[in-house]
């Protein structure tokens, strides 16, 4: 599904934010990408999301290379990703039905589609009951769930999120681990960017720890310091 190709990317005036990153994902699976402050996490995630380009090295999904691949065909790439960040990046002038209809309501989805989906999403995160509210009414985990939900309405292929429990309290980050797991078991893979090492310890899976831009550690561990 995804393989890092003794990737990096180097920035305008020198900086090396990764440096010969190889990994594979398969699909269906779910790992931890985890690091210092300025490892790596970010860039990594938004080479996936083709905001940013290699500088050396090839990104590959399904197969096919992501270097090759014209501008002109990345709306149609993103569309198999849900991201989730951080910050939600809700609207709150609109309801929570609309913030999570925008992703379906951008691909031209016709209105008995998008309510079917969108409400579809809404009951997977535990808040089919708050489809009319506004964001702003909501807890801080429960932005989240919504932020989760726009992200997965359209059934991604990939599900990535940049540090996606920094704000909620470890039961809640708990919580909302347990929603990732739920989509990984229908065949989603699921990619979360984080530095709550006790959280994903607990959890026995996959850890990716980047350091200075290079994959130093890849596979399942209790203990990361």
């Amino acid at each position: 599904m995804i393989r890092f190709d003794n990737l990096s990317k180097r920035y305008t005036g020198g900086f090396e934010a990764l440096r010969n990153v190889s990994f594979e994902m398969d699909s269906g699976e779910m790992a931890f990408l985890t690091g210092h402050s300025g490892a790596g996490k970010s860039t990594l995630l938004k080479l996936l999301m083709l905001i940013e380009r290699p500088t050396a090295g090839n990104l590959l999904i399904n197969g096919k290379n992501l270097n090759r691949l014209a501008k002109s065909r990345i709306p149609f790439y993103r569309r198999q990703l849900g991201v989730v960040f951080q910050n939600h990046q809700l609207l709150f002038d609109r309801s929570v039905f609309e913030n999570v209809a925008l992703p379906l309501q951008v691909s031209g989805y016709s209105p008995g589609e998008i309510g079917r989906r969108v409400r579809a999403a809404l009951d997977s995160v535990g808040l089919l009951d708050r489809e009319k509210q506004s964001p702003i009414e909501l807890s801080g985990g429960e932005q989240q769930r919504v932020g989760i939900a726009r992200a997965v309405v359209h059934k991604p292929k990939i599900l990535l999120a940049d540090e996606p429990t920094g704000n909620l309290d470890p039961q809640l980050s708990a919580e909302i681990m347990a929603l990732f797991r739920r989509f990984q078991d229908v065949g989603v893979t699921v990619l979360v960017a984080t530095h709550d090492i006790s959280l994903i310890n607990k959890m026995n899976m996959r850890i990716m720890r980047l350091n200075q831009g290079e994959l130093e550690l890849d596979g399942v561990a209790h203990d990361i310091d």
